[in-house]
């Protein structure tokens, strides 16, 4: 992961921390929980599986039963592209989010809905050692050929959260609507290895949590 783009984040997310601060009716939340990882692409035969994140979030009130949410989220997320030999290879993808929201409160201190925009800094792909040499199905790529990901992409969040002021219940559903693999065409072996075909996937990633509210 691209170390600069990390340190700015931190340091944009601590601004924003400090702008929401003294406001009436704030919330710092706490969160955490467990995410299913889906990369839709015609490259490869994706399959989903499961991860984790987790990070701090500030709810504000902005206009009648309207909220906004700034947040920023650590996570470890997960899928899998089927090999040559029928078996899964298990891809790992860490990075962190910054996201501002739109909330609509359905009832106030209780329900919400959430939805607005994700900005999301990606680390490689990590893949085990065993699985770096075995040939992805449909093509002459090997696993560990295809790491170099894009470093930064961006993400349309939707979810509603329930609960009380103080512990919340959230699920929310993240598609990526820019080319995750992207930065792959740039090499131009890599796609004579993919059958001549450029490389496009978008990431989808549905997450439970539960959010603590300070």
């Amino acid at each position: 992961m691209n170390k600069k783009m990390i340190i700015l984040m931190l340091m944009f997310s601590s601004f924003g921390f400090a702008q929401y601060g003294y406001r009436s009716g704030n919330r710092i939340g706490i969160s955490a929980g467990v995410s299913q990882t889906s990369l839709f692409t015609n490259n490869f035969d994706a399959k989903p599986e499961y991860g984790f994140a987790g990070g701090l979030s500030v709810r504000g009130n902005y206009y009648d039963n309207w909220s906004m949410i700034y947040g920023m989220q650590f996570f470890s997320n997960n899928f899998s592209l089927e090999s040559t030999l029928n078996q899964n290879i298990k891809y790992n993808i860490q990075g962190v989010q910054v996201r501002i929201l739109l909330s609509y409160n359905v009832i106030q201190d209780h329900v919400s809905l959430d939805f607005g925009p994700v900005l999301q800094v990606n680390g490689k792909l990590g893949v085990a050692a065993t699985d770096e040499n075995k040939t992805i199905k449909g093509t002459m790529l090997k696993a560990n050929e295809i790491v170099d990901v894009s470093p930064v992409s961006g993400n349309f969040y939707l979810g509603c959260s329930g609960g009380s002021k103080t512990l919340r219940a959230v699920i929310f559903y993240e598609y990526g609507f820019t080319n995750f693999l992207n930065r792959l065409n740039k090499d131009g072996e890599l796609q004579v290895l993919n059958n001549g075909d450029k490389f496009k996937g978008n990431l989808g990633t549905i997450n439970g949590q539960v959010i603590f509210n300070l």
